[in-house]
């Protein structure tokens, strides 16, 4: 994925509110990696694994948006496809073909990426708002699908997935377990999208986001860019949704229906959009909100909308965007 012709770094300045991606010096990343992975080992000794394994796996679904939106420019209103779309085939390789773990969800993150490949080739042969609506589209045509299809069990899912046995040997029905398993996959996911970022192919998607003519007129077939960051956003996204749906035991309509997809943005822009941290940030917010504030019933998305209103208001850049600024340091 290396990119040949000229440099892109100077393709352009910043468009809109998404901030320009600035290399963070190596040490400092290092360092402030290192001190995520260290809060997330502690944090199932004093909270409940389960609500902390729903924030990893929104997590790493937001990261990957994250890479297509805040990296790639590429606004998609249909990631719930890829997410729950994985959900189901790894539910269904796990429970009906008797795959492991690991396989499972291995089979459901290939699929996922088999409709990122799809959707992608059809979707990026427009941009804006038709972009984001061929998404749409189609991932509301998924969700009919799954409603109508025999093997998702319609309105009630396939339930009773087996968590089974992380490389035969290790069973994953303890919580504890189950929660270092998902831990590791998080933590993958989030590096490789640090690699690609950082990477020469990275620094070319950030070139299309702020000036994609200009990319052009250097050489560069953007459309390739752009399908290839698709899939691999599609890719992370079921990886995500392949984990949830063993890790839950269920996979149902709510993770392939449009508020998951809506979800993700308000993570994305919650935490910061074009930042390293601030999907992860935005998702446990929004995973707190609603478990912590479960007593309020239909109150939660009310909380959730005010929550984003303050961010749009006051936080222009999320959390984590305003944070960096105000440290003058990407983060």
């Amino acid at each position: 994925m290396t990119a040949p012709g000229p440099s892109v770094e100077a393709a352009g300045p910043t468009v809109g509110a998404i901030p320009a991606v600035i290399p963070a010096s190596t040490r400092s990343l290092r360092w402030l990696i290192v001190g995520m992975a260290v809060l997330l080992v502690v944090a199932p000794f004093v909270f409940y694994p389960v609500i902390l394994m729903k924030a990893l796996c929104l997590a790493l679904f937001a990261c990957a948006f994250n890479l297509l939106l805040g990296y790639s420019g590429l606004l998609s209103f249909g990631h719930a496809l890829f997410f729950g779309g994985a959900g189901y085939i790894a539910g269904q390789a796990a429970l009906v073909w008797g795959f492991p773990f690991e396989l499972a969800v291995l089979t459901g993150t290939a699929a996922a990426a088999v409709l990122g490949l799809a959707v992608g080739w059809l979707a990026i042969r427009r941009q804006g708002i038709y972009f984001a609506m061929i998404t749409l589209a189609l991932a509301q045509m998924f969700y009919f699908y799954c409603l109508r299809a025999k093997f998702t069990g319609g309105e009630d899912g396939i339930q009773g997935i087996p968590r089974g046995k992380l490389l035969g040997v290790l069973s994953l029905n303890n919580n504890l377990t189950m929660y270092f398993v998902v831990l590791a996959l998080f933590l993958f996911g989030f590096l490789a999208i640090l690699r690609i970022v950082h990477s020469p192919f990275g620094h070319v998607l950030t070139a299309i986001r702020e000036n994609e003519p200009r990319a052009i007129s250097l050489g560069y077939k953007t459309d390739h860019y752009k399908l290839i960051a698709f899939v691999l956003s599609a890719a992370l996204s079921g990886l995500a949704g392949g984990t949830k749906s063993i890790v839950f035991e269920l996979a149902s309509l709510t993770d392939v229906y449009w508020t998951t997809s809506g979800e993700v943005i308000l993570i994305v822009l919650l935490g910061g959009l074009g930042t390293l941290f601030g999907p992860v940030v935005g998702a446990f917010v929004i995973v707190v909100v609603e478990n912590y504030l479960a007593q309020l019933g239909g109150w939660v998305t009310v909380v959730q909308g005010a929550l984003f209103v303050v961010c749009v208001l006051a936080f222009r850049r999320g959390i984590v965007g305003e944070l960096s600024r105000l440290l003058h340091r990407p983060l």
